[in-house]
């Protein structure tokens, strides 16, 4: 995840050239602009599929931090129209306020109906799902099991969550909770029992590791890394269940490249490119495509939470006090 909030942009050329694929990648050709937010490896990963299907296509890959990918976005707009063809990003809120200034193309992909509905609309579809779940320390016993639990008093002071202000993904859980309850009290409850706000759901997990934590709230594929490494943690599947975050792709309207631009999105939902995703770490969309860390998930309404987007924080930074 540290690749996710690199402070300089990355940019990476990947010129695709590999074997000839059918189909549909006969008609595409060309080169495209992907802006992404997505973690580098994945982003490699699919493109270097993509390049075994579309030999005559080239990729080129602006990859930066969600805030950093928006302030780029947003000066590309002031200074006459955004240069990209393709937007793939890691969670729908993000999407939403491109496509609410009416930016996103409308199409239908030849693999939309391997996307659930609830992680597709008619210009953004999902890609691979972010789970928010509960870090504990390894030696923490009790540990929590629920949602709940990270209320409990035993926990005191050594809770932590990540910014919904910085990371899409806390903001996820702001809105899961506080949708689902009409107000903030889960969060007046964490407030009350000492939690302590820490910047990305990375930092959540490394304050668990060297124990200034107990336990917190971070994203499932960042705790199974610092696992595989040998990081005192374990990863607990919460009650009701993780909160599911869907990272969504679209093609920008004004795309001169409209084409490729759709081949490309639509090959990020192909069996092929949800294999690369799954094999970087992160679940894949498609529900036939292998995934051994499935578990129960809950969901947000996406579109009331973009609509109460600032409302939230701002009653978010007024229980937390900053």
């Amino acid at each position: 995840m540290k690749s996710m909030q690199r402070v300089v942009p990355i940019v990476v050329l990947a010129l695709v050239l590999s074997a000839c694929g059918g189909g549909a990648g006969d008609s595409a050709g060309g080169s495209i602009r992907v802006y992404t937010s997505v973690t580098q490896d994945t982003v490699d990963a699919v493109v270097e599929a993509f390049g075994r299907e579309y030999p005559d296509a080239t990729v080129e890959v602006f990859r930066a931090p969600t805030g950093e990918l928006t302030a780029r976005i947003a000066a590309e707009l002031r200074e006459g129209g955004l240069r990209a063809d393709v937007l793939w990003l890691t969670d729908p809120l993000s999407m939403q306020r491109y496509d609410a200034d009416g930016l996103l193309a409308s199409w239908r992909p030849t693999n939309l109906e391997a996307v659930p509905e609830a992680y597709r609309t008619e210009t953004f579809f999902g890609t691979r799902l972010l789970n928010m779940v509960i870090v504990r320390g390894a030696d923490v016993d009790p540990g929590p099991e629920r949602w709940e639990d990270l209320t409990d008093p035993a926990y005191r002071g050594r809770v932590a969550i990540p910014d919904p202000g910085f990371a899409g993904s806390a903001f996820a859980a702001l809105a899961y909770f506080a949708l689902g309850d009409g107000d903030l009290d889960y969060y007046r409850r964490l407030a009350e029992n000492g939690v302590v706000e820490v910047r990305s759901p990375g930092e959540v997990v490394s304050g668990v590791a060297d124990g200034r934590f107990a336990v917190g709230m971070s994203l499932d594929k960042i705790v199974r890394g610092a696992v595989g490494k040998g990081s005192p943690v374990t990863l607990v599947w919460p009650e009701p269940g993780a909160i599911a975050i869907y990272s969504p792709i679209a093609v920008v309207a004004e795309s001169p490249q409209r084409p490729t631009a759709e081949a490309f999105a639509d090959f990020v939902l192909s069996v092929p490119a949800q294999e690369a995703i799954a094999a970087t770490g992160w679940e894949p969309i498609r529900a036939d495509v292998d995934w051994p860390h499935r578990g129960p998930q809950v969901g947000v309404d996406w579109r009331e939470a973009f609509d109460r987007q600032d409302d939230l924080l701002r009653e978010y930074r007024a229980v937390l006090g900053g």
